[in-house]
């Protein structure tokens, strides 16, 4: 009674396995609808249209959440925007997908540049290289990006607040 049981409980296990592994298809088909949108994202990007680019690309990704290339265009989007943290997490999703994505690797270590953690870009070169070789040019884009260094941004530009109690502090 008890062998019964335990045997039952197995064999659906596996016909849930086999069944829900059958019905998935190969990372290498996207939803035609998905890249059709990411087009037409990339199209409005290219108008100057980045508001309506983001719900263009997010809604091929609600079709389709494999298809990598718009993760990458989300994430230019957000990195062209000055939200270096959002584009990193988008290129990672990528990367999650394909960890070999030049694309992907290349824009990860200009958002980190671009965020000021030249270090951890040092080591995405170090992985572009890997992936593409010492002569590729995405390799090279990121090395003069990280040779340039961090952008000055606009809060390093401020004056520092003043405190009370010191000499900029007028008294009431």
């Amino acid at each position: 009674m008890r062998i019964t049981s335990v045997s039952v409980a197995a064999a659906l296990a596996l016909v849930c396995a086999s069944t829900s592994l059958s019905g998935q298809r190969p990372d290498a088909q996207i939803d035609p609808r998905s890249m059709a949108l990411l087009q037409q994202g990339r199209a409005a990007q290219a108008a100057g249209d980045t508001s309506g680019a983001t719900g263009l690309i997010e809604s091929a990704l609600v079709i389709d959440p494999r298809n990598r290339q718009a993760f990458v265009a989300l994430a230019d989007i957000a990195r062209a925007q000055g939200l270096p943290g959002k584009s990193i997490r988008l290129y990672r999703e990528a990367l999650t997908l394909e960890p070999n994505d030049v694309a992907a690797l290349k824009g990860e270590g200009e958002a980190l540049v671009q965020k000021g953690a030249v270090t951890k870009a040092r080591e995405t070169l170090a992985k572009l290289r890997t992936v593409c070789g010492a002569t590729c040019p995405a390799a090279g884009e990121l090395a003069a990006v990280i040779a340039k260094g961090p952008p000055v941004t606009a809060t390093a530009q401020q004056t520092p607040p003043v405190v009370p109690g010191t000499a900029g502090a007028t008294q009431q």
